[in-house]
């Protein structure tokens, strides 16, 4: 089979790996100078620190199939995220831990008086979270809420709290105890040569073609299937409207000597325009360069125009009634399937991206011995 595959990031390539070593011939194309999408690192001319060009990235999963699969194409350092909160000028540890609660409240607490202490603070009277509002209520309590969650999600998301489903912060853990991790994932790291490397070394083989500043709004030619990881409502022209998306702006300054002393640092009030600074010598923490300077990068959140990069899908209620339209018309399409983050309009971690590609080749590679199509999508998006 004749494959075109639409977009460079970790989706394409490495569906496009895994069908090029079953012998199908496959294009890769990418609007972009770089391969590895919004993961795409680079070493800083200024200082020579290894830089995540569209804002931290960090590898983490439970999937030991996933783990061995992209050790084999780069080098993984082991690293722990642990992220720091300037919350009114004072400095705490997320996800929330004992630490934390004990130094907000002013409290010396064991983990039982925590434990007993937060369950007064919680609205007990929520008994189904509905909104992102009603889950922090019921998970910390008013104060907590007020103070760490409120002005920074506003701040990302660009909504009220209370209009963002309560997912969001399911996802974040509350501790009992002094861990600071933020992620409880078996294998966590960083690649030593950076992201591009690795997805450089996979689209390495003699079936693959990569054309990069190549850009495909609707792609057409002489394929017999088309793997689209681009947005979705971009593939129908936006007919019948824009799904919403967030996007990133980044204002990078240098600093001489350590600015933060940790990689990320979330700014939690309102008043203060951005969400977070990076420090991106602290991502790489094997490397005992004494760097001349330190890039650092302030992240600003807002919806993202037609000419802005998409980075996390908002999927609030009326996104997902227009989602449903595309789905629809996807549904009929043929001998093309969507997938990623922006084919399939989900929140993916580089992980379920990776292992979702894996099965998308598998399915399609079945399918096509089989005289059939395919999948339109690698997952379902509604």
């Amino acid at each position: 089979m004749k494959v075109l595959i639409v977009g460079a990031g970790f989706s394409g390539a490495v569906i496009g790996r895994e069908l090029a070593e079953k012998g199908h011939q496959i294009c890769v194309i990418d609007e972009r100078d770089h391969v590895a999408g919004n993961c795409h690192t680079k070493s800083d001319e200024a200082s020579g620190v290894m830089v995540h060009v569209y804002g931290p990235h960090i590898f983490h999963t439970d999937n030991d199939e996933v783990w061995k699969y992209i050790n084999k194409f780069g080098e993984m350092m082991p690293y722990k995220n642990q992220v720091k909160a300037n919350v009114g000028g004072q400095i705490f540890s997320l996800p929330i831990n004992l630490h934390t609660i004990n130094q907000f409240f002013g409290k010396s607490f064991s983990p039982d008086e925590a434990r007993k202490f937060i369950s007064s603070q919680a609205d007990m009277t929520i008994l189904e979270p509905v909104s992102f509002e009603d889950q922090a209520l019921k998970f910390v309590g008013e104060a907590m809420y007020k103070a760490f969650f409120y002005g920074y999600t506003k701040k990302q998301w660009g909504v009220e709290p209370s209009s963002l489903p309560a997912s969001i912060l399911k996802r974040l853990p509350l501790r009992f105890n002094y861990n600071d991790d933020y992620f409880s994932h078996r294998f966590q790291g960083i690649p030593r040569h950076g992201y591009t490397r690795i997805v450089e070394n996979i689209l390495k083989h003699k079936n693959i073609d990569v054309r990069l500043k190549t850009s495909s709004e609707r792609p057409e030619g002489d394929f017999d299937h088309i793997i689209y990881s681009g947005p979705l409502d971009r593939y129908f022209d936006f007919c019948d409207g824009r799904l919403s998306y967030r996007t990133l702006k980044f204002e990078q300054f240098q600093y001489k000597g350590d600015f933060q002393g940790t990689a990320v640092m979330n700014y939690c009030d309102q008043d203060i325009p951005f969400t977070r600074i990076s420090e991106h010598k602290h991502f790489a923490p094997w490397d005992s360069k004494d760097f001349e300077s330190s890039p650092c990068f302030r992240e600003f959140s807002s919806a993202c125009g037609k000419d802005d990069i998409p980075f996390y899908p908002v999927r609030r209620v009326d996104d997902k009634a227009l989602l449903r339209q595309y789905v629809d018309r996807a549904k009929g399409e043929s001998n093309i399937t969507f997938v990623g983050r922006l084919g399939t309009y989900s929140y993916l971690d580089m992980d379920v991206t990776i292992l979702r590609a894996m099965e998308t080749a598998k399915g399609l590679d079945k399918a096509w011995k089989n005289g059939e199509q395919g999948s339109v999508f690698a997952h379902s998006p509604l």
